[in-house]
């Protein structure tokens, strides 16, 4: 990335990342821990989290023992994660750094990962090449990122529910697919590893089972869970009651699923890619 476009990256994460440590990381705790023991993380290996948010998965990895670095464009997020860390007294260490571009030595850790970071990449190849660098021969590289957007539901939900608002809105364009669906595809994911050094590779297709008990607490979720969701919707140049319609439209849409529990369950595609430098 250009310096202009680091700073926009990191001005844009850092505006939502308040909501994304409150409404977003705590729903993902769950798969970061699957997808490390699926790589085979062990007590006192060196792990190293890229694009880590506010620590999903670098919990997950000091929770199980793991030596961590945690590393992240937004300083807020990186702020975030340390609080995290802190009330659960965890020993991590996290610094802000972008993912392009490594500030890190060759051959460092025993594990590296990311869930739902490097997919976002603008320049992908570079981001996963950065991962294999400093992972240690023989040691692994898992990549999590979200399947095929037409099979996940909060996406069709959120869709829907703008339509109410917006009748003519279609989402957002899918030609070329926009970054956090660019490895969407299996084996994109699998070539993509490949191509960056990696041997062995495999990719796991898993669901994510997301639950919500209301309109709004869909609304926050999605509309912090990534800047580009800001920007849809700021395009739309959405008045407050446009915003109200949509609301109670999830709202519907969500008792429509809890179909009387209280609770939606919405599932998400999920690949996990592992490899082995």
């Amino acid at each position: 990335m250009t310096t202009q476009e680091q700073e926009e990256t990191r001005a844009a994460w850092n505006k939502i990342a308040a909501g994304y440590d409150e409404f977003v990381t705590p729903t993902y705790f769950g798969l970061g821990a699957e997808a490390l023991r699926r790589a085979g993380l062990r007590p006192s290996m060196r792990f190293l989290d890229v694009a880590a948010g506010s620590g999903a998965v670098s919990i997950a990895a000091a929770r199980l023992g793991a030596a961590v670095l945690s590393v992240d464009i937004s300083p807020i997020m990186v702020e975030r994660l340390k609080a995290r860390a802190r009330q659960e007294g965890l020993n991590l260490e996290a610094r802000v750094m972008d993912g392009h571009a490594l500030d890190l030595e060759n051959d460092t850790f025993d594990m590296v990962g990311s869930e739902f970071g490097v997919m976002l990449f603008p320049d992908l190849p570079r981001g996963l090449s950065e991962m294999v660098r400093v992972t240690k021969p023989s040691g692994r590289v898992v990549v999590v990122a979200f399947g095929s957007p037409m099979k996940i539901e909060f996406f069709g939900f959120f869709i829907r529910a703008v339509q109410a608002a917006v009748p003519g809105f279609t989402g957002p364009p899918m030609d070329p697919l926009p970054l956090p669906f660019q490895i969407q595809d299996p084996e994109k994911l699998r070539q993509e590893m490949v191509n960056a050094g990696l041997k062995d590779v495999r990719v796991e297709e898993t669901t994510e089972k997301m639950k919500y008990q209301s309109g709004k607490q869909l609304w926050d979720w999605v509309t912090n869970s990534n800047p580009i969701v800001g920007m849809m919707l700021g395009q739309l140049n959405l008045n407050e009651e446009q915003i109200a319609v949509i609301q109670q439209a999830l709202d519907d849409l969500v008792r429509e699923r809890a179909a009387g529990s209280g609770t939606a369950v919405l599932i998400s595609p999920i690949n996990i890619g592992i490899g082995t430098k």
